[in-house]
């Protein structure tokens, strides 16, 4: 039960940020969602750093990696979000958008995620 509560807490916690950061950033004048796409990349690159973390000599206790990585990274990153606004490039037609959104998002997520994992060496 603590397990679940700690992925509860830190679930919301992070999506609440990305609701933040989603208002903040995404542009209806653009259509491009970078909130999302600011959402995905850093929580990346902060899942690299905490599993880095937690991984080089036992840096995190289970509840920590559980509450931070799990929780927090989880509920900030926007994948299912993420899907939708590709569906939605697809369906209207932008496969400019859609092409770019999605490698962009690919390539950049897992370059932060290595960051993050280089930056705790």
């Amino acid at each position: 039960m603590k397990q679940l509560l700690l992925v509860f807490v830190g679930g919301g916690f992070g999506s609440a940020l990305r609701f933040l950061v989603g208002k903040w950033l995404n542009s209806s004048e653009s259509g491009i969602p970078y909130g999302t796409f600011a959402a995905n990349i850093i929580g990346s690159l902060l899942i690299g750093i905490i599993l880095g973390v937690a991984t080089k000599n036992d840096g995190l206790s289970e509840s920590q990696t559980l509450l931070l990585a799990t929780g927090f990274c989880g509920g900030f990153t926007t994948f299912s979000t993420f899907a939708y606004e590709n569906h939605v490039f697809l369906k209207s037609g932008d496969f400019t958008s859609f092409a770019l959104y999605t490698i962009g998002s690919f390539i950049v997520g897992f370059l932060a995620v290595f960051g993050g994992m280089y930056l705790v060496k």
